[in-house]
């Protein structure tokens, strides 16, 4: 099939083999896959599009080096109807699209059995199962490599320790026996997948990185069994087993430490219960029954326990709790939730029991937009691990002309010591490290910055970011909260201006308008309201405690009461100004306008602490843009731009040689957000500008923007170190071993703890401090002059 279908290149690339399965007959595995293309089981993995598009994420088995993502890419994009296909090595998570008229979802799943893969729709547990089958077998073959070095040991220290003809040929025979028997589960079980991938990479006229290791290996154990049978030389047999004891050590820690810094991005995918409590008929009964989330449909009433997690995109019908939204947003503090609020699938509800009314399931919820943005990016290579991958393969290829060159050479100088030497060149000089310099730094930097609420969506995000130099704003949305707030209350009577508040939120509690959310108070208790009427295009009127009022345009209540403004609030009316009153007079005013996020003054500050200029583009008007560039303190801004406008702007500075990233989050941001080197789109903003933008700011706070610019040059500085690194330890031990003074163990322990370093290394990016005062930056207190200034007149949709 590999061949038939024109992808024999696979097998110049592949390092490893594949585990072989025992195969069921096709028609039965055709069968079992025809009950994946069923709506009812697709409904919980398969994402719908436009006509008969559709999107899945499968997990594939069987995924073991690079040229399998290759091979598997290649091969399904092929097939008549796909459209798209991106596959994660990390996680081996793929990302399908298809045209469902032309192809079915089991014709794919059956093509990748075809070439030797198995494919299953994505399931938190199942990627687990295969996590922890692979970790068994890695244990196992540590456990055995462990043992057989200790007893080899054993046998081998007296012959080094004893006096010259102290020991009998028939116990020198029978020790080299005993280490003999002792070796051969260690070479032939816990070192076989090194001679797997080699011979497969040999056959195949290709060099990956077992290559060298199996050599090694390999050479050793051949020459110590000469030396048995023929009664003459030396035996290494505790070289050939300590060497593979600290090469699986090294390789295993650095599994679990991948691990560790992919858990952030994995925890999301189980987020999801896998059960909800359903009302049967609701209000009218209170009785719920337990049903599998995948069975939820639109307009499903559910009942969501303390504790729980939400198990759908919802709205809040009664009850009121608080939520935490932590793992998908980095929001810490928990979330107030009462009816009429949204809910998002994953998030844990609190304190308190809610209904809620279901909106979106399945491949349709937040959670999974999340999921499939991630998949994105970590299906992405950026340059730089392009660049490293080649540069090994190039480096293996070195490696076996230099090491036959050091035979030659020891050959002619000293030949008992050729074989050897050689040996320790190949061992030391695997270039593990130097594959994974890259990826090792940038999977704990994308687990720190999901748990800060950032997603970075693109595989270049975090490379880029590190070069910025210049952040665009914009401005409603982004550096505004984008919606109307109350920004004061003023009492004009005897009632108290938080009586007020709770007046007006009880006439409010009938309307869905946005002045009606900006007046809600959750804190007010409930008061008695009955005839509550909207007059479109002025306010409400009802009775409230008994009371005839009005709320809205301060010539509508006016009429009420016959009674003028006061003269004074005359200075203020450039705000959204509400009136309230009663027949009697006036009570209260409500003023409402655009807040800046309350991190936005700090985020601009840091910012340039950091070195970086900060601009504000914005369609608004130019009065409203400078107040708001004066608060902020930024110098360079303009107004009343279109989006062809910000777009050329943008373009100014590019060719001025910024590396420029755009904050944004409207429809009207995506032209610009696509243009940006780097893009960072607000989580509460439009899919649009999500889908252009290369970074999510899930908890819409900005100030982890400049966490995000220090985490992108702190790894960008991990990232040259472990290359320097890589680098620095070739050109040392190399030389080292083809002089003859590193043997095969040393050897083998050394390019263990180079590999094992740079893992490490990496791991410090989950741990550095971020926040105020990093890079040298002073810090700042939490009641900086500015944090919490309202924007007064902001005009602008």
């Amino acid at each position: 099939m590999i061949v038939s279908s024109g992808n024999v290149d696979y097998y110049r690339h592949r390092t490893r083999l594949p585990p072989a399965a025992a195969a069921p007959a096709a028609s039965e595995i055709l069968q079992q896959l025809r009950l994946y293309d069923l709506p009812e089981i697709q409904q919980a993995f398969v994402k719908p599009g436009e006509g008969d598009i559709r999107e899945a994420a499968l997990i594939l088995e069987g995924i073991v080096c690079a040229a399998c993502i290759w091979l598997n890419e290649r091969h399904i994009a092929q097939l008549p109807g796909v459209l798209a296909v991106e596959i994660n090595f990390a996680t081996h998570r793929a990302r399908v699209r298809w045209d469902n008229s032309r192809i079915q979802l089991s014709d794919i799943l059956h093509a990748i059995r075809d070439i030797g893969y198995a494919a299953y729709p994505f399931d938190a547990d199942r990627q687990e199962d295969v996590f922890r089958r692979e970790r068994a077998s890695a244990q196992r073959r540590l456990a055995i490599a462990g043992l057989g070095m200790m007893q080899v040991m054993m046998y081998a220290i007296p012959a080094y320790l004893a006096d010259p003809g102290s020991m009998t040929r028939d116990i020198q025979a029978l020790m080299r026996w005993a280490s003999l028997m002792l070796t051969l589960p260690v070479v032939f079980y816990s070192a076989w997948p090194f001679f797997q991938g080699a011979w497969r990479d040999l056959r195949r006229r290709s060099l990956g990185m077992d290559v060298p290791v199996a050599l090694g290996v390999g050479a050793a154990f051949a020459a110590s069994v000469w030396a048995i049978l023929t009664h003459s030389g030396e035996v290494y047999f505790d070289s050939v087993t300590m060497f593979v004891f600290f090469l699986l050590s090294g390789r295993y820690l650095e599994m679990g430490a991948r691990r560790k810094s992919a858990a952030a991005l994995e925890t999301l995918a189980k987020l999801i219960p896998a059960v909800a409590n359903r009302y049967r008929n609701y209000p009218a009964q209170q009785e719920t029954q337990s049903v599998p989330v995948t069975q939820l449909t639109a307009g499903d009433t559910l009942l969501v326990k303390p504790g729980e997690a939400i198990p759908a995109d919802g709205i809040v019908l009664a009850g009121i709790s608080e939520a935490d939204e932590s793992l998908l947003s980095g929001e810490s503090r928990a979330l107030p939730k009462i009816a009429g609020d949204r809910l998002v699938g994953g998030a844990i509800n609190i304190s308190s029991p809610l209904v809620m009314r279901v909106e979106k399931t399945g491949a349709d919820t937040v959670l999974s937009g999340i999921l499939r943005l991630l998949d994105r990016a970590q299906a992405e290579k950026p340059r730089i691990a392009l660049l490293a991958d080649r540069f090994a393969t190039w480096f293996v290829f070195t490696l076996l002309v230099l090491a036959a060159g050091v035979a030659l050479g020891w050959y002619w100088v000293e030949p008992a010591r050729a074989f050897w030497i050689t040996v320790s060149v190949l061992v030391v000089s695997c270039p593990c490290a130097l594959g994974l310099a890259t990826p090792a730094a940038l999977t704990a930097a994308a687990g720190r910055l999901t748990g800060m609420g950032l997603l970075a969506t693109r595989g270049h995000a975090l490379e880029t970011l590190a070069r910025v130099t210049h952040v665009v704003f914009d401005k409603t949305g982004t550096l505004t909260c984008g919606r109307l707030a109350l920004l004061d209350t003023i009492s004009l009577g005897e009632t108290s201006a938080a009586h007020c508040r709770a007046l007006a939120s009880a006439l409010e509690g009938v309307s869905e308008h946005p002045i009606a959310h900006a007046l809600h108070d959750p804190a007010a208790h409930s008061l008695p309201s009955h005839a509550i009427t909207n007059v479109p295009g002025y306010g409400l009127e009802g009775i409230v405690e008994g009371r005839h009022l009005r709320l809205g345009r301060p010539d509508f209540v006016a009429q009420l009461h016959g009674r003028p403004l006061p003269v004074n609030l005359n200075f203020r009316d450039n705000l959204t100004m509400v009136a309230l009153g009663d027949e009697h007079g006036w009570l209260g005013v409500f003023l409402l306008g655009d807040r800046l996020r309350p991190d936005a003054v700090r985020a601009v500050a840091r910012l340039k602490e950091l070195g970086v200029e900060v601009s504000l583009l914005s369609g608004d008007g130019n009065a409203t843009v400078a107040h708001v560039a004066g608060l902020l303190g930024i110098e360079h801004y303009a107004g009343q731009l279109m989006p062809g406008d910000k777009l050329a702007r943008m373009r100014a500075l590019q060719n001025g040689g910024q590396i420029v990233a755009m904050v944004g989050d409207g429809v009207n941001d995506a032209p610009v957000l696509a243009a940006a080197q780097v893009s960072i789109a607000m989580g509460q903003g439009s899919d649009v500008a999500q889908a252009s933008a290369d970074m999510v700011m899930m908890n819409g706070q900005l100030e982890c923007l400049a966490d995000a610019l220090v985490l992108a040059r702190r790894t960008a500085g991990i990232i040259r170190q472990n290359l320097a690194w890589a680098a620095v330890y070739n050109l040392a031990a190399i030389p080292a071993a083809a002089l003859g003074f590193v043997t095969p163990w040393m050897a083998g322990i050394g390019m263990s703890l180079s590999s094992l370093l740079v893992v490490l290394n990496a791991r410090r990016l989950s741990r550095i401090r971020l926040g105020s005062g990093d890079e040298g930056a002073p810090t700042h207190s939490a009641t900086a002059a500015g944090t919490a200034v309202t924007v007064p007149a902001l005009e602008g949709p």
